[in-house]
């Protein structure tokens, strides 16, 4: 009987000291590989993180607000202002951790001034990023908006188009893959990165510093204060990941803490 409790009470020992965990979702880059650097020290503070990735903009955010998902990484408080809108739902931000400039590429032209008339344009199309683009139009001088600061600016918006550009929204994932197929694309950094894109040296004109676009960790109203989703913000703002992002994205991801 005796040898029977004391297993029973390692059992519970053990029981008792497992890890939390926390599912989250992410694109790719950089969002996968930040949060795959923090896993060791979220391991070692008792939370084991699941890092699941996606590559739509949409799926993460359902999955979080229907509880399959604790969490997730991908994008900054306007699209998230915008989901919460369009879809009822109540997903709240946690902490703010980088910035991920959006840049204009091409593989036809070196300078936008070399855009010729008529010029295919495409950029993404959900509202907030595709604003997003429209102002850095703008601010590159190809364009004129009717409301210059306005961050949900639809083509339908321009009132200035000099060069005629033919705009056109597509899906912010499948931008890199038709970069072939258009004079100039308006990608997010994310998805440039995991292109190959260096947005620091191949981006024909890119969001400065100031941009108010920082990407943040989403969680639900009901998980956003426990020890594990708390302990998990403390690690995406340790120095150690500034560190990780300042050397390994130079420049391309900006730390915003």
């Amino acid at each position: 009987m005796k040898k029977l409790l004391v297993a029973f009470a390692a059992v519970f020992s053990l029981a008792a000291q497992a890890n939390d965990t926390l599912t989250v979702a992410a694109t790719a880059v950089p969002h996968a590989e930040i949060l795959e650097f923090v896993k060791p020290a979220l391991a070692a503070e008792g939370v084991d993180l699941d890092v699941k990735v996606f590559t739509d903009y949409v799926q993460p955010n359902v999955q979080v607000a229907e509880g399959r998902l604790d969490a997730n990484f991908f994008q900054h408080q306007p699209y998230l202002n915008e989901f919460n809108n369009g879809k009822g739902t109540n997903l709240v931000a946690v902490t703010g951790v980088h910035l991920e400039p959006l840049g204009a590429y091409s593989n036809k032209y070196k300078k936008l001034d070399e855009l010729p008339g008529g010029a295919n344009v495409v950029i993404p199309n959900d509202a907030t990023n595709g604003g997003r683009a429209l102002l850095l139009l703008q601010a590159a001088g190809l364009i004129k908006l009717q409301n210059p600061r306005d961050i949900l600016a639809t083509p339908k918006d321009i009132i200035e188009n000099p060069k005629d550009l033919k705009i056109r929204a597509l899906e912010a994932a499948t931008l890199p893959r038709v970069l072939t197929q258009v004079d100039l694309a308006l990608i997010n950094t994310n998805y440039a990165l995991d292109a190959k894109l260096d947005p620091a040296h191949d981006a024909l004109v890119i969001e400065g510093n100031d941009s108010p676009y920082v990407n943040i960790l989403v969680s639900r109203q009901d998980n956003k204060d426990t020890p594990a989703m708390q302990k998990l913000a403390a690690a995406l703002h340790s120095p150690e990941l500034k560190q990780f992002i300042v050397e390994k994205y130079k420049g391309a991801v900006l730390p915003a803490f």
